[in-house]
């Protein structure tokens, strides 16, 4: 009998094969399919034994943890795949997963800044690059000042093209430097699936990732760094732009590079984007996933027929 970690490990190297799954999506099916296999064999069973009735029970078992909807769902995914999966390589003929609904998780709409936040945000990450580049202009020789200006120009850099682009955090942290194309006015995104986009950014941001181009090193990764992974990691920048929104005046609550996604999406619809611009933009498979940002649509429509119905004159 094939162990159940083995079979888990054939799974997870065809979705990266095959499918192209990232290495975030790849560690998130781990886990969900190491719990689910922990409980079967806890029941004294194995994959190649599972039944409806034992998926419906790893269900309520999610429940009883306290697991929310949206994460049962997840983990339910998971499992199909996972059989899925079984049944494609002749490991099992039936699917046990197949008629188990999945959890509806309740819809939660998008934490996202104002414009106006944003807009102090990126003038404190400006205002803080600008004052170190004065001080290594004035201490040329001080290794220590010229890593602090590095540092804030870094972090200046990668929240301009994260509000400019949408991009997802680790597309950010991923860019090399082949991704900015020869005019400096688009990005080449590699993003789930290695599916790529091409996304245009503002002149502004083009300004500053031309300042950041010319002090740091040439190398493959636009953003290097000495970590095994030779480019900076999302948790170092998600820590730094909570510390950048601290010192802006913004509670580190209420920021990550996410929302700074759900804001670039949200601000291009309030502005009058189409939803489906959006959805190519955002890098989404589906405009399904795009649609969580209608409520912006909604209001906006509702604020139209406010302005111009003539009935509300």
């Amino acid at each position: 009998m094939v162990a159940s970690a083995d079979l888990i490990e054939s799974f997870l190297e065809m979705m990266s094969a095959e499918r192209g799954a990232a290495r975030n999506t790849i560690d998130a099916y781990r886990r969900d399919l190491e719990s689910y296999m922990s409980f079967v064999e806890r029941s004294g069973n194995s994959a190649l034994g599972v039944d409806r009735v034992l998926i419906a029970d790893f269900l309520g078992y999610l429940d009883d943890q306290g697991l929310s909807a949206a994460s049962a769902a997840r983990h339910m995914s998971s499992v199909r795949q996972f059989h899925k999966f079984l049944c494609a390589e002749d490991v099992r003929v039936d699917d046990p997963s197949r008629i188990i609904p999945i959890p509806k998780a309740a819809r939660v709409l998008p934490k996202i800044l104002s414009i106006a936040e944003v807009d102090v945000l990126l003038a404190r990450a400006e205002q803080e690059a600008n004052e170190q580049g004065r001080k290594e202009q004035e201490h040329a020789a001080c290794a220590t000042s010229k890593a602090f200006e590095v540092s804030a120009l870094r972090l200046f850099v990668l929240l301009e093209l994260l509000y400019a682009t949408g991009m997802r955090v680790s597309e950010l942290v991923e860019l090399t430097r082949a991704s900015v194309r020869r005019d400096a006015s688009y990005l080449t995104i590699t993003g789930k699936g290695k599916r790529q986009r091409v996304v245009p950014f503002t002149d502004k941001s083009r300004d500053v990732l031309m300042a950041w181009l010319k002090v740091t090193p040439k190398g493959f990764f636009l953003v290097p760094s000495a970590g095994a992974a030779g480019h900076i990691s999302r948790q170092v920048f998600a820590r730094d732009l909570k510390s950048l929104a601290v010192r802006a005046g913004i509670p580190s609550i209420r920021i990550s590079p996410h929302v700074l996604r759900h804001a670039f999406a949200s601000h291009l619809l309030q502005g009058g984007a189409d939803l489906r611009i959006v959805q190519t933009l955002l890098g989404h498979a589906d405009i399904s996933t795009t649609q969580i940002y209608t409520h912006v649509l909604d209001e906006r429509l509702r604020e139209l027929v406010e302005d111009n119905h003539p009935l509300n004159d």
